[in-house]
């Protein structure tokens, strides 16, 4: 049992799995609100040893350093990579404090997302956020049925938003860091990623946050008439060559403003951003909360 467990930010947790996290701790604070600098951070945590973090806050080094107390510390958020975390885990774990964090719960609304705005485009359903009517992506509405999908980095998000493709009649095709055995035998090509680019229609990526493939070589290999999504928490693009990639006859969809890389680049009308995270659904937020609850078992027991 904790001391005294604090969760820093807002932690999207459902209302059960706040209570329940009572059980863990002798004294439990939760803040509802952002904290505004890494001095606040330290404040909020104190003489705590254990810690609740969203991936809204950055747990530094600096702030680990102030910290002595810290054993245990809960990312109620994806956790795919060291680099790619919102929390020092290299320096943490050297401090033996133990970092937890969750995975594959908020795939599915990002799924329905992909599979909903394709449909839209490819059809010209419903109107622009400007509330113009939408035009079809082609002369005459299109179903996914035979359309190229290139799927950049397959893990569990990229390969559930290619089955869904598939389901559909998709032609899939996609660039990881290696080939998958599954993959193949669902029919699914491996291809070099300037050679993914160059032959679809719709590229869709599906990387880690700060991870960054498509250069000035890659657009110039995906050239003109392209349909570009991105499901990451942050772009997967270099922002000039994406920018002059933007002037082309081409459409790029994302749901949150850091996948698109903020806010400067709303002002072109090619690009559908919903300033919304389409994986923040009631379900995923359920899920999140188990996982959340089952990290905290699991620290308590090896205990």
């Amino acid at each position: 049992m904790f001391k005294k467990l604090v969760g820093i930010d807002p932690l999207d947790l459902i209302s059960t799995a706040n209570k329940k996290l009572e059980s863990f701790t002798e004294a439990l604070t939760l803040h509802e609100d952002q904290p505004l600098n890494a001095e606040e951070i330290v404040k909020r945590i104190g003489d705590a040893d254990g810690v609740l973090v969203s991936h809204r806050s950055q747990l530094g080094r600096d702030i680990l350093e102030q910290c002595p107390n810290l054993k245990y510390i809960g990312m109620c958020c994806s956790l795919y990579s060291p680099e790619s975390a919102n929390v020092d885990i290299h320096y943490a774990n050297s401090q033996g404090i133990s970092v937890k964090g969750v995975h594959d719960y908020d795939n599915e609304g990002v799924v329905e997302y992909v599979v909903s705005e394709l449909i839209r485009c490819l059809h010209g359903f419903g109107h622009r956020e400007d509330g113009s009517d939408r035009q079809t992506w082609s002369e005459v509405p299109r179903e996914i049925t035979g359309i190229r999908a290139g799927i950049i980095g397959l893990g569990e998000t990229g390969g559930m938003i290619a089955d869904a493709l598939h389901l559909f009649g998709a032609e899939i095709s996609y660039f990881a860091r290696s080939e998958k055995q599954d993959a193949k035998t669902k029919g699914y090509t491996y291809l070099p990623l300037k050679e993914l680019l160059s032959k679809n229609e719709v590229i869709i990526t599906c990387l880690n946050k700060n991870t960054i493939l498509l250069h000035e070589e890659e657009f110039r290999a995906m050239g003109n008439r392209t349909i570009l999504f991105n499901t990451g928490l942050s772009p997967a693009w270099d922002p000039k060559p994406f920018e002059h990639w933007l002037h082309g006859d081409n459409l790029v969809f994302c749901d949150s403003l850091g996948a698109l890389g903020g806010e400067r680049f709303l002002k072109y009308t090619n690009i559908h951003c919903l300033q919304v995270s389409t994986g923040r659904t009631k379900q995923a937020l359920e899920r999140l909360s188990e996982k959340v609850l089952a990290n905290l078992t699991a620290f308590a027991e090896e205990q």
